[in-house]
């Protein structure tokens, strides 16, 4: 009868809107997908509040196997549920898609993403530029297709909210070869490895999209009770303890007065294992740490 796509939004089984939690429990099967975000709680809590069971829908059903999805859609209704928000990736868009060609009525329900979120950090979502992602690097493969679009972002004075890698149920490629499936443990990148990156690619193109003196914003766990919002030149994240996953990286641009001042509470040298430098770009040390002691427990 109808598939939906359900954003469950960004921190817990709380997160899903009014809307999103009926339209689930009218389902016959509800799908998570599991492999472009995770949420930072368990399955179980989820089947709890829905009262249904939940089938995790992993990269490869989601993309070779999606035909299961849509099986029996025509006869009941089916829900994928995605954190964040249902368009937050491509391949989303790919199962729309699908289930038109079949006929099938797609309703949609949105909710909060790291898109429209990132606004957390006190820059403006007026002045963000193109979003990138950042993949870890192996001995072998080491892209670096962001950089172009950091530097056009930055010969704007826009911002670029950098979206780092996750691999989950990611297949060992030697066990593969002798003809095992084996997966290797989840991976979640951290801010400290993003900036690594970032700054070994800089190195190497030299284009001066940034560097290490360069003003940006690390954010774990956006919209948990343990957020944690810390701004910074390149070189002092480096020194942050970020803690569990997940983590984003905001490059700034330029940054406007108010912006400016929202920063001031997130500078860095606030809270365990930060530096405590002054920060280029915030003002005076002496007016910068007067705002971190009046926004004290700020993105936390």
């Amino acid at each position: 009868m109808v598939l939906y796509l359900i954003g469950l939004g960004l921190f817990n089984e709380q997160d899903i809107t009014l809307r999103g939690l009926e339209a689930l429990r009218r389902c016959s099967r509800v799908y998570l997908e599991a492999y472009t975000s995770i949420l930072l709680c368990n399955k179980d809590k989820l089947e709890k509040l829905y009262g249904k069971e939940v089938i995790i829908a992993d990269r490869e059903m989601v993309e070779s196997r999606a035909e299961e999805i849509l099986e029996g859609a025509d006869s009941g209704d089916v829900a994928f549920c995605v954190v964040g928000d249902p368009f937050g990736a491509t391949t989303h868009t790919d199962l729309q898609l699908r289930a038109r060609e079949r006929g099938l009525t797609v309703r949609v329900v949105h909710n909060a993403s790291v898109m429209n979120a990132v606004g957390a950090c006190g820059l403006s979502l007026y002045r963000f530029g193109e979003a990138v992602s950042i993949v870890f690097f192996t001995d072998s493969w080491r892209p670096d297709s962001f950089y172009d679009k950091i530097l056009a972002n930055r010969k704007m004075g826009l911002h670029t909210l950098c979206l780092l890698d996750i691999k989950v149920k990611e297949p060992d490629l030697a066990a593969l070869a002798r003809g095992r499936t084996v997966y290797e443990p989840p991976r979640y990148m951290s801010i400290k490895t993003a900036i690594e990156q970032l700054l070994e690619v800089e190195a190497a193109r030299g284009g001066g999209a940034y560097g290490p003196d360069s003003l940006a914003v690390g954010i774990a766990r956006l919209q948990a009770d343990d957020q944690q919002i810390v701004a910074g030149t390149l070189a002092q994240l480096l020194e942050v303890d970020f803690g569990l996953p997940l983590h984003s990286l905001v490059l700034a641009g330029e940054v406007h007065v108010t912006e400016q001042e929202m920063l001031q509470h997130y500078r860095a040298g606030r809270g365990p294992g930060a530096v405590t430098e002054p920060v280029p770009g915030l003002g005076s040390s002496e007016n910068t740490g007067q705002a971190a002691a009046a926004g004290a427990g700020a993105g936390r």
